[in-house]
């Protein structure tokens, strides 16, 4: 890997954007690089959850590389931010929670990486923004799409429109972010987080991630079908009969992802 740094952590592991001279921006290389480890994660079951952070404490990722978007004909840059979504829809639908650790700057294409995961924790000098209109573009990453959804029509208007950065307390007070930390504990802070999801049942944990994903374009009444039938394929499970016997019996489940 030229663009990332990947490290494993007792079941965790961490993925740090590693392009610090460029701020971490998301060029091609980098986003390929991505799609193959995300591939390689989602079938290692050693692997229970995903730390993505940004080498260095300037910057999560600063947007995309500038470079890239010169000059590019009409059908180039459909297919230059389908590529984009493709990747971070892998992001978001890994089967495993990803924990965005924001350190810096998370601009444009950063942003819209972050909001791709889980949840996002962020360090206290932590900048979000969506500044894709003062370049006459918008966001292509599905940031249109995924802050609206995160923060609100009229929040998401106000980002976007502006261009207008949002620091770490202004991220947590729309709900951008879960939780801001000094940037000397952010990565241990954010592998913490990432561990208490480790302990508990695999399958149980993947299906209440798709609950929540997919249920999000269904209707109420088409989620709680959805959520009725993984709740009735869980209840048959070995691990949902070991984490109500452990419970009864006062004791830590062995779950065994069945």
């Amino acid at each position: 890997m030229n663009t990332l740094l990947v490290e494993a952590r007792d079941g965790v592991t961490v993925i740090s954007l590693n392009r610090p001279k460029a701020l971490n921006a998301l060029n091609h290389e980098l986003l390929s690089e991505l799609r193959t480890v995300l591939d390689e994660i989602r079938s290692d079951n050693h692997v229970r959850a995903v730390v993505l952070t940004g080498t260095g404490d300037r910057a999560f990722a600063a947007g995309a590389d500038i470079t890239e978007l010169q000059s590019l004909s009409q059908d180039q840059g459909r297919d230059l931010a389908r590529y984009g979504q493709s990747v971070f829809r892998r992001l978001e639908h890994l089967g495993k929670p990803v924990i965005a650790a924001v350190n810096g700057f998370a601009l444009g294409g950063g942003c819209e990486l972050a909001m791709a995961c889980t949840f996002r924790v962020a360090s206290d000098n932590a900048k979000f923004g969506l500044p894709e209109l003062g370049l006459g573009l918008i966001p292509g990453y599905s940031g249109t799409q995924r802050l609206a959804r995160l923060v609100g029509k009229g929040a998401a208007m106000e980002v976007i429109l502006t261009g207008d950065m949002v620091d770490a307390s202004r991220a947590l007070q729309l709900g951008l972010v879960n939780h801001v930390y000094p940037i000397e504990s952010l990565l241990d802070e954010a592998v913490e987080l990432a561990q208490k999801t480790t302990k508990k049942a695999p399958r149980a944990v993947r299906f209440a991630l798709e609950a929540v994903n997919r249920g999000m374009d269904m209707s109420q009444n088409q989620g709680d079908e959805y959520e009725a039938t993984l709740f009735g394929i869980l209840a048959s499970s070995e691990d949902a009969r070991e984490g109500v016997s452990a419970f009864l019996e006062k004791r830590k489940p062995a779950f065994k992802g069945r």
